[in-house]
């Protein structure tokens, strides 16, 4: 197979915790289920019974986790997370899921990641109908929804049939990638907006001198970065969790209107892995083309 350089990896990102914050890194792991320890918390809904991410709870985009030890494919260790008053609690402590709940206002609990074998964790409690998907992606009623038939039909029947892809708290796919192109040319679009990586929580930022939505090219290709393979699969489908504030961002709910109307709601691209190993920030980033 034939490749071409198309950019070099800019940042690696995991998130130790869904929905929150994440940690940078230099070099990062990566097996079949993305860097390890990607999302390998998250927050489950005590009066739906389903897991939960900032679609639900938009709050938690305010607070940040960070491993206290490194993960392996095999083993999530704890994290401390750290909320906007300035309070830490670690993710194995006893009393995390009602820290949590006062912080939300709203009754959770937080679990690790569960083995794929326990599929009720992972089932969707509550029917994915039209109305929770506008929510979830902050659409009005008039506005149409976006082309889901880009997810394959097997993906599909999973999101409907599970909250998150079971032995994962991934939305869809283990892995998400991001060029600064994309980011450059939404900001023409709407140079008010602020569209930094942390409104995205891409796993990798590839520098790219490519122009526009460079990413979309890479589509049923091949991605080689370090001694990784990823498969690039679909466009990644933005929701409204693109408008709340984080960290220093503030609430802007002109930058979901710029994706929609301009990129037709995508940012970035998700990606399978194809072969585990290393990726380090400063690796080149190359596209098959044959």
């Amino acid at each position: 197979m034939k490749y071409e350089t198309v950019g070099r990896v800019l940042e690696i990102w995991r998130y130790p915790v869904k929905s929150m914050r994440g940690e940078s890194l230099q070099v990062a792991d990566i097996d079949s289920l993305g860097l390890n320890g990607d999302r390998g918390w998250a927050v489950k809904d005590n009066n739906s019974g389903e897991i939960k991410g900032a679609k639900r709870f938009p709050d938690l985009m305010q607070c940040s986790a960070k491993y206290l030890s490194e993960p392996t494919a095999s083993m999530v260790p704890p994290a401390d997370i750290l909320f906007p008053d300035g309070s830490t609690i670690r993710t194995d402590s006893e009393g995390v899921s009602q820290k949590i709940s006062d912080y939300l206002k709203t009754e959770v609990t937080l679990f690790p990641r569960l083995s794929e074998a326990n599929e009720e964790h992972y089932k969707r409690k509550e029917e994915l109908s039209e109305d929770m998907i506008r929510q979830m992606l902050g659409l009005g009623k008039d506005e149409p929804l976006p082309d889901l038939s880009v997810f394959p039909a097997d993906k599909l029947e999973e999101i409907n049939e599970f909250a998150t892809p079971k032995g994962t708290y991934f939305d869809a796919y283990p892995i998400h990638l991001l060029t600064t192109s994309w980011l450059r040319e939404l900001s023409k679009h709407s140079p008010d907006s602020s569209f930094e990586r942390d409104r995205f929580r891409p796993n990798i930022v590839v520098e790219t001198d490519s122009s526009g939505l460079a990413e979309l090219n890479w589509c049923d290709k091949s991605l080689h970065i370090g001694d990784t393979e990823f498969a690039c699969e679909i466009p990644t489908i933005r929701c409204s969790m693109t408008t709340h504030s984080t960290g220093t961002l503030p609430r802007d709910i002109n930058v979901l209107r710029t994706i929609a109307n301009k990129t037709g709601r995508n940012v970035g691209v998700y990606a399978n892995v194809s072969e585990k190993g290393k990726i380090s920030v400063g690796d080149d980033v190359k596209v098959s083309i044959s």
